[in-house]
C-alpha cells in the first residue's frame, strides 16, 4: 500500500469514531438516562425505589383506630407490641410484675380501650381472668360494645381515682371475651364508620347548621353510633337526629367536644415535629392562658403560640413552674437603674441564665447584667449611693 492508500483509510476510520460520537451525545446509553432522570426526580415527591419503605399498595387496617393493625381472633390476646404501637393515649402499665399488699386483694375492675381516645373502666365478673390486649364485650346502652382491655391490676386502680368525677358505683360491666360472632359484627360496623361519617357531613349541609362532624363512632353490636361534633355556639340538630335515624336505623348519640379534643381524635404534626401530644399521653386538658406565656418571656405571636386546635398551646405549661421558680430570685423586671452615666432602660431578659440586658437611653447597645448586679444597683439607687456605670456590672455571656 502506498502512503496516499493509507491516508484515506485513516481519515474514514476517524470519520467513523466522530460519527459514533456524536451519535452517543445524541442519544445517551441507558444507564446516562437513567441518572439524567434520577437528578430532576424531587426527593419529597417520588420514593426512593432502593428502600422500598412505602408500598404503593398499603391500606390503612380498618381496626388501626380502635388499637390494633391486625384482625384479632377470638380468644386471643392482642399482641403487646402492635397494642402499644396502635393506640392513642397509651399508658404503660409500669406496676404490672409489682404484686398488691395482701390486705387489699385483687382488683376486679379493667380499663378498656374503644376507637381513637375513647376509654372507660369496666368490672370484671368473679372467676374471669382478663389480660391486657383481651378483646371483650362490656355493657352498652343499649346492647353491647367491643373494646381491647388497655389496663389492669394496680395502675388501674390508680387511674380510677385520678379521673375527675368519677363514681365507682355506676361502672358497668364486663360480659366475657369477645366469641367470632361478636367480632364479625364488630368489623362490619367499624366498615361503615367512614361511609356514615360523609353521609351525616352531607345533611349538615344541607339542613345549613353551623357544625362540624369530626368523628362517627359505632357501638360494637351496631344499634348506637355517637357522633363527635365541634360548634361555637348552641346547634339545634332534632332535625338532623331524624334523618340520622331514618337512614341508619341506629340509636344517634350527639357529642360536643371542644377545639382540643377534637385535635387530639384526629391526631397530626406539632411545630416541634413530633406528634400531637393530646394525641398520644396527654389524658387532661389543663387551661392555658396569655401569662403563662409571659411568665416565660415569651413573644404574643398568636401564631407561633397556637398549636392545631387553634388554642394556645398546652406545652408552654410544662416550664411554667421552672420559670416561677427561677423568677422568685429575681428583682422587679422593668425596672430603670439610675447611674451617674445616665439612666439604665431594661431590654430584655433570660430567665435560665438569669441575665438581664440594660441599655442607656440613647443608646441601643445591650448591656448583660447577672440578676445579683441588678439586685445591688437597685439597693444602691435605694439609698441614694451613686452607681458609676452599666460596664463595670457587666457579665460574661
Amino acid at each position: 500500500m502506498d502512503s496516499k492508500e493509507i491516508s484515506i483509510k485513516e481519515n474514514t476510520e476517524e470519520n467513523k469514531v466522530k460519527q459514533t460520537k456524536t451519535k452517543r451525545m445524541l442519544e445517551p446509553m441507558e444507564d446516562e438516562t437513567f441518572f439524567m432522570h434520577e437528578q430532576y426526580v424531587h426527593p419529597y415527591f417520588e420514593e426512593d425505589p432502593t428502600l422500598g419503605l412505602c408500598p404503593k399498595d398499603y391500606t390503612e387496617p380498618i381496626t388501626l383506630m380502635h388499637g390494633t393493625s391486625q384482625i384479632p381472633q377470638s380468644y386471643k390476646t392482642i399482641d403487646k407490641q402492635d397494642l402499644n404501637s396502635s393506640a392513642k393515649l397509651h399508658v404503660t402499665n409500669w406496676m404490672e410484675n409489682v404484686k398488691p399488699p395482701s390486705s387489699q386483694g385483687y382488683f376486679d375492675y379493667v380499663e378498656v380501650r374503644f376507637k381513637n381516645s375513647h376509654k372507660d373502666f369496666y368490672q370484671t365478673p368473679e372467676g374471669l381472668e382478663i389480660n391486657e390486649g383481651d378483646l371483650v364485650a362490656v355493657e352498652g346502652t343499649p346492647g353491647h360494645d367491643i373494646g381491647i382491655v388497655s389496663l389492669t391490676g394496680e395502675l388501674c386502680r390508680i387511674q380510677m381515682k385520678k379521673k375527675k368525677g368519677f363514681n365507682i358505683d355506676n361502672v358497668k360491666k364486663l360480659y366475657r371475651r369477645a366469641k367470632a360472632a361478636d367480632i364479625e359484627k364488630w368489623l362490619e360496623v367499624i366498615n361503615k364508620e367512614d361511609e356514615t361519617l360523609f353521609a351525616t357531613r352531607k345533611f349538615v349541609l344541607e339542613d345549613n347548621l353551623d357544625m362540624k362532624i369530626n368523628d362517627v363512632e359505632f357501638q360494637g353490636d351496631g344499634s348506637k353510633a355517637i357522633f363527635y361534633y365541634t360548634a361555637d355556639e348552641r346547634v339545634d340538630f332534632r332535625q338532623l337526629i331524624k334523618q340520622l335515624a331514618e337512614a341508619f336505623h341506629i340509636k344517634i348519640e350527639m357529642k360536643q367536644i371542644g377545639a382540643r379534643q377534637e385535635a387530639g381524635r384526629l391526631g397530626g404534626i406539632g411545630t416541634c415535629g413530633r406528634e400531637l401530644c393530646c394525641s398520644t399521653w396527654l389524658n387532661n386538658f389543663t387551661s392555658v392562658g396569655t401569662s403563662v406565656a409571659r411568665v416565660q418571656q415569651l413573644f404574643p405571636n398568636p401564631q407561633k403560640l397556637a398549636g392545631q386546635c387553634g388554642k394556645l398551646k398546652c406545652c408552654l405549661n410544662y416550664e411554667y413552674d421552672v420559670y416561677q421558680d427561677a423568677l422568685k430570685n429575681f428583682p422587679p423586671i422593668g425596672v430603670e437603674i439610675d447611674t451617674q452615666k445616665g439612666k439604665g432602660v431594661f431590654r430584655k431578659v433570660d430567665v435560665l441564665k438569669g441575665i438581664l440586658w440594660y441599655s442607656y437611653k440613647d443608646s441601643s447597645d445591650f448591656i448583660p447584667i447577672s440578676a445579683d448586679n441588678v439586685k445591688k444597683m437597685l439597693n444602691m439607687n435605694k439609698n441614694r449611693r451613686e452607681v458609676k456605670d452599666l460596664e463595670s456590672f457587666k457579665a460574661d455571656v
